[in-house]
């Protein structure tokens, strides 16, 4: 399995362009190899700026972003219409990997993933990956791509610990990317995040993430845009969680989820 960068950076609702492009510029300098967008986000334009302005090559950069429906839509055609439109947006020849956003609309396994593969034979994009599936959905898109699946991005944190969702990105080698791995700053309030927080004189957004990348195939792309947040966001990776630590957060009595939208799988 090719390796993907343990913590990335998400640019969902950073959408003043000023702030956008620094931000991608910053964790870039600062050592982040993983940038994460998306044509629903609205600033692929400036994800790109950002990535032109670092002094960074471009072929040491990751960069994902996501086809959805209600943008160019994921019939076969819409797809690779919508890629060219994204690498125009980010001043890119390709992309490291493209995911279906969410498998809602007109996304259709047999129409929708099969553009996919085609988009890989071009040289257009290295990686497939789809977003907010439920198993069931994984395997029938498996089924239909010829590609490996390179990665699974879902909310995850420790209050939605997906383990299901773990369980088949393991079983498939593939990777889990967890989005909003801050429960949207929620996790600031768990009483265990907190006294863990305390314990090792780390923040909690670093117990957080650290948590997840405690777990086998799981990577991490949480929002920033002020320097001192992605600074502190990036240093999880120096933080080494103990056993009881990691199975007190396990131990979590409580589930909640922060990102719905209708036809979301698990409302079906």
């Amino acid at each position: 399995m090719s390796q993907l960068p343990a913590i990335g950076l998400g640019t969902w609702q950073n959408t003043d362009p000023e702030d956008c492009v620094n931000s991608v510029k910053a964790a870039l300098e600062m050592g982040y190899r993983h940038i994460d967008t998306a044509q629903f986000y609205g600033n692929e334009t400036e994800v790109g700026e950002g990535i032109a302005v670092a002094d960074v090559p471009r072929d040491e950069v990751f960069v994902a972003t996501k086809v959805h429906a209600e943008k160019f839509g994921l019939a076969h055609e819409e797809v690779i219409e919508g890629l060219e439109v994204s690498l125009d947006r980010l001043g890119l020849d390709y992309l490291d990997m493209l995911y279906v956003h969410w498998p809602v609309g007109n996304y259709d396994p047999t129409e929708t993933i099969p553009a996919f593969d085609e988009l890989v034979d071009s040289d257009l994009i290295n990686h497939v990956g789809l977003s907010n599936f439920s198993v069931e959905l994984l395997d029938e898109a498996r089924d239909e791509l010829e590609s490996d699946l390179f990665a699974h991005q879902v909310e995850m944190h420790p209050l939605l610990q997906q383990d299901e969702l773990l369980a088949d990105a393991q079983a498939h080698d593939q990777y889990l990317v967890a989005y909003s791995p801050l429960a949207r700053g929620n996790v600031f309030d768990v009483p265990e995040i907190q006294d863990i927080s305390e314990k090792h004189g780390i923040s909690e957004a670093q117990v957080s993430l650290a948590w997840l990348l405690s777990k086998d195939n799981v990577r991490v792309i949480p929002k920033a845009s002020s320097d001192d947040h992605i600074r502190d966001n990036f240093h999880a990776t120096d933080v080494s969680l103990d056993t009881d630590d990691v199975e007190r957060i396990n131990n979590i009595d409580r589930t909640e989820r922060f990102v719905e939208r209708e036809g979301a799988p698990w409302l079906q």
